[in-house]
């Protein structure tokens, strides 16, 4: 536990880059990023070509253009959910509900492991798509380097996904196995209730608990003094 519910510190805590971006999710989120980026950049530059005999553009991998219109989109879509969930991870401490921070590391796990399954395909289609190309639509093997940077980091992306959903699954359980959060926990700074309850004296506690005056037959004995005995 870091002081807070699934892996986090306690709402109100001020933000520390150098500690977010050495955190192992946050490394792979920025990997991942990197990785989108090299695929779809791979295709969009040099994933089209054409022959001298020919006007128009076709896919590099084998002339399938929803080899090329898979990997860009889904580059894309992959650029933009690391962003999306780089923003949620900085904004993740400042959640003071536990109920949140759970339903928020859920729809990580499921994310990653979506976007996994997706690269998975990715690989395989474009991997496939590229063995069986004919040499003869490409005779110059004009794009062959970007065409395999973009199989090969489709492939590393699968792994780097699959990492961020076993981390997400990790932070998941931390928050569900720990016994000092509940369910309905609130961040401290948001109850408006008074710190601590009112002073109570004892006759507020209980009022025949006071001083009382003592008999008056106490005093008798003392008030006679000595007394002298005939002889």
């Amino acid at each position: 536990m870091e002081g807070g519910a699934y892996g986090a510190g306690k709402a109100g805590g001020a933000f520390d880059p150098q500690t977010f971006v050495r955190q192992p999710h946050t490394v792979l989120r920025m990997v991942s990023w990197v990785f989108s980026i090299v695929v779809f950049g791979c295709i969009i530059n040099e994933g089209y070509i054409n022959a001298s005999t020919e006007a128009e553009e076709h896919c590099i991998f084998n002339r399938n253009s929803s080899a090329c219109a898979y990997g860009v989109t889904v580059g894309v879509l992959a650029f933009l959910t690391c962003l999306l969930y780089l923003a949620v991870d900085v904004y993740f401490p400042q959640i003071s509900s536990v109920k949140d921070r759970k339903k928020t590391v859920i729809s990580d796990i499921a994310v990653s492991g979506l976007w996994a399954f997706f690269w998975f395909v990715g690989f395989c289609f474009l991997a496939n798509q590229w063995q069986v190309s004919n040499p003869n639509d490409n005779p110059m093997n004009e794009g062959a380097d970007a065409a395999r940077a973009a199989i090969a980091f489709s492939f590393f992306s699968i792994f780097t996904w699959a990492g961020q959903a076993v981390l997400a699954y990790q932070r998941y359980r931390l928050g569900s196995d720990s016994a000092l959060f509940s369910q309905d926990y609130m961040d401290p700074s948001q109850d408006q209730g008074p710190p601590y309850p009112p002073y109570a004296s004892n006759e507020d506690l209980d009022p025949s608990a006071g001083y009382q005056q003592p008999p008056s037959d106490a005093y008798d004995a003392g008030s006679q003094g000595y007394q002298t005995q005939d002889y």
